[in-house]
């Protein structure tokens, strides 16, 4: 969430930031303001009335002593205790509201973040190769089924609309793939290998923005208290809620690979054919908390390593970055990458590299004691290293032969067993 403290010395700033996002954040900080200043007076009334209830306690004592009747002065007393809990209500009733507001406003856009309404206005940063020549290609579903790689029959009778079977040379590739992945960035990028529960309580999915704003879309338990995860992002960067670290541990990274799980609530007509948008997919996600000084360096790196998969697959793709329109709603700075589906003719999202700034880290308390022995929010950044469904569907769709065949990447072949899936 956003340091009150920057928005108390500098509302309008705030105000004008937020609003490029397009969203309406902008008009909650007034509120935002009301409830800290209700807060704020309600506590320094409330120090006033217990500095007056403890002197004139003490003149009660003094009666007592001398055999005085002290009725009235204790009547004064319990109306100041009266007056000290009305006002202990007012602040919490504030504070509460405040945190509330606090949690559904998003962060500030990077200063550099261009400016835009929506996707249409974000600019391209880089291409990696080429779109392969293929003549009428083939899209992932005709490849898949014609090979037998994927059941979408048998996952429907199974789970309903939005799930799949990875059924033999499918299941096995799928296999490779994470293998692969996870092998790539914990081997050559550096990041730690965590596996990690699928369930994750409230508090965590609050941490990493998921909740509230994101709610209609998770899988709840328990009353709200216990989710599907939605991405590794969850229990990976909780995995330091509440912790104060040493500056000497960071930068923490982190690579897990797990199922994720999510409704897609409000997707209806969006595009859903095949694997590109499931209720359940698996996903490779990269972490890293960092120090304050080196987390958009950082953003840099983690991205590359993003892209590093790509290029070892040999996949054409691009590189975005968000404009404040499109950005999502932790994050202060974002690329996606987008790899190229010959068979849908259009890029496909199978990464989106984000840093935070200390945003998720003041959600659950995570911070650092510096050089000078403060207590300081880390930063945190996270990405997809890479997300299963799309760049598998790249992968076939990229690697179609005349004959419906896939002729697999070289890198892919030590894990898969053989060159060609026919």
């Amino acid at each position: 969430m956003l340091d009150i403290r920057a928005i108390r010395e500098n509302p309008a700033a705030i105000k004008e930031r937020l609003a490029t996002r397009h969203d309406g954040s902008a008009d909650l900080i007034d509120e935002v303001l009301a409830c800290d200043e209700t807060r704020r007076k309600a506590e320094t009334e409330k120090q006033q009335l217990q500095s007056q209830r403890k002197q004139t306690s003490k003149e009660i004592g003094a009666l007592r002593a001398q055999g005085e009747d002290s009725s009235a002065i204790e009547a004064a007393v319990k109306k100041i205790g009266e007056a000290i809990k009305a006002l202990d209500e007012s602040s919490a009733t504030a504070e509460a509201r405040q945190t509330e507001l606090l949690l559904r406003i998003p962060n500030l856009p990077h200063e550099a973040c261009p400016v835009g309404d929506n996707e249409e206005a974000n600019p391209e940063i880089r291409t990696w190769g080429s779109k392969p020549e293929i003549a009428d290609p083939k899209d992932h579903v005709q490849l898949a089924e014609a090979l037998g790689l994927i059941s979408f029959e048998d996952a429907t009778r199974i789970s309903g609309s939005g799930f799949s079977v990875y059924r033999g040379a499918g299941a096995k590739l799928q296999r490779a793939l994470i293998q692969f992945l996870l092998d790539t960035q914990s081997g050559e990028h550096g990041y730690e290998e965590v596996n990690v529960p699928l369930l994750v309580k409230r508090e965590c999915m609050v941490g990493t923005t998921q909740l509230p704003k994101f709610e209609e879309d998770m899988y709840g338990f328990d009353n709200g208290e216990l989710f599907l995860v939605p991405t590794a992002e969850v229990p990976v960067t909780n995995l330091y809620r509440e912790t104060i670290l040493a500056e000497d541990q960071l930068p923490l990274k982190m690579t897990a690979h797990t199922a994720c799980f999510r409704r897609e609530a409000g997707s209806a007509g969006r595009d859903n054919k095949g694997i590109i948008r499931m209720h359940q997919f698996d996903k490779i996600e990269l972490v890293q908390i960092v120090h304050p000084d080196h987390s958009f360096a950082a953003l840099e790196e983690l991205t590359g390593h993003a892209e590093a998969i790509l290029q070892k697959l040999g996949l054409h793709y691009r590189t975005i970055e968000l404009c404040t329109g499109d950005l999502g709603f932790g994050s202060a700075k974002t690329y996606d990458i987008e790899v190229w589906a010959p068979g849908q003719g259009k890029y496909l999202e199978v990464s989106s590299c984000s840093c935070f700034r200390d945003y998720q880290a003041r959600r659950m308390k995570l911070r650092f004691k510096d050089a000078e022995g403060n207590n300081t929010f880390c930063h945190t950044l996270n990405g997809s290293g890479t997300a299963l469904p799309r760049l598998l569907v790249a992968l076939l769709e990229q690697y179609q032969q005349p004959d419906g065949s896939i002729n697999l990447p070289e890198p892919l072949v030590p894990y898969f067993g053989t060159k060609t899936i026919a």
